[in-house]
């Protein structure tokens, strides 16, 4: 993963950590500090993209499969952190889905402010039901602000991944931009949403977090657990130890 790059007051976090950006704990620790650094940097805005076809193809489950419950606990909490330290960023901070961004990558695209995903054949979307597994809680908490009751269904309940012109209807992603155009447009947005003074926008995007801070104050823990319950249900064992099979043997 590239260091922090700021052009004309953007500040671009450009994910490329080994194959399909999946999330391993060095990604998410550089991902924290991508953020961290964003102090003290002049960045007025924040753009957040990946690289080739992958904004993030969700958890590194190779790597993740062979953890006890302790241990994996450990990490979804690591996850959970980093995730609401790009939730509570104050700056305006844009997700320039340029490609897949599956499960743990959605979700990471729901901490941003605003999305543009690329008119491709790409697919977003959180199939964790699919795999037997349940919504850590600023997963189901960050879907709650960002869509439409109505797009939970097919969102969440039925797990789809949805193609970007799908993905837009249901408000999952706010624009559509040629691939080619993608990043100009991120920028552009960044630019306006920073247009505003610093403080203003930090206060308004603070107080409309708050269902979710309050949220997350009250269950984050015992939704973990739920969580983990979920993961190490033997109909998710079945299915996630096939699914880091087959992941496997592509790499």
């Amino acid at each position: 993963m590239s260091e922090l790059s700021v052009i004309d007051g953007v500040a671009w976090v450009r994910l490329a950590a080994g194959k399909a950006n999946a999330m391993s704990s060095q990604l998410l620790d550089t991902i924290g500090k991508r953020f961290a650094e964003l102090d003290g940097s002049g960045a007025a805005a924040v753009v957040v993209t990946g690289y080739d076809r992958y904004f993030s193809a969700g958890l590194a489950l190779p790597t993740l499969i062979g953890l006890d419950r302790p241990a994996m606990e450990r990490f979804i909490e690591h996850w959970n952190a980093t995730m609401a330290r790009v939730l509570r960023c104050p700056l305006p901070v844009v997700a320039a889905v340029n490609g897949h961004a599956i499960a743990g990558g959605c979700v990471l695209a729901l901490q941003a402010d605003y999305r543009i995903m690329a008119d491709s054949d790409a697919k977003i979307g959180l199939n964790e039901v699919q795999l037997g597994i349940g919504l850590p809680a600023i997963a189901a908490e960050t879907l709650r602000l960002r869509v439409s009751p109505r797009a939970f269904g097919p969102i969440a309940l039925a797990g789809q991944l949805l193609a970007p012109r799908r993905a837009l209807e249901l408000g999952l992603v706010d624009e559509l931009a040629a691939p080619a155009e993608l990043e100009e447009r991120a920028a552009a947005q960044a630019r306006g949403l920073a247009s505003a003074p610093a403080g203003g926008f930090a206060q308004v995007k603070a107080a409309l977090r708050r269902p979710v801070d309050d949220a997350l104050a009250r269950g984050e823990a015992a939704e973990t657990e739920r969580w983990l319950d979920t993961w190490f249900s033997e109909a998710a064992q079945a299915r996630l130890h096939a699914a880091a099979q087959r992941l496997g043997k592509r790499g």
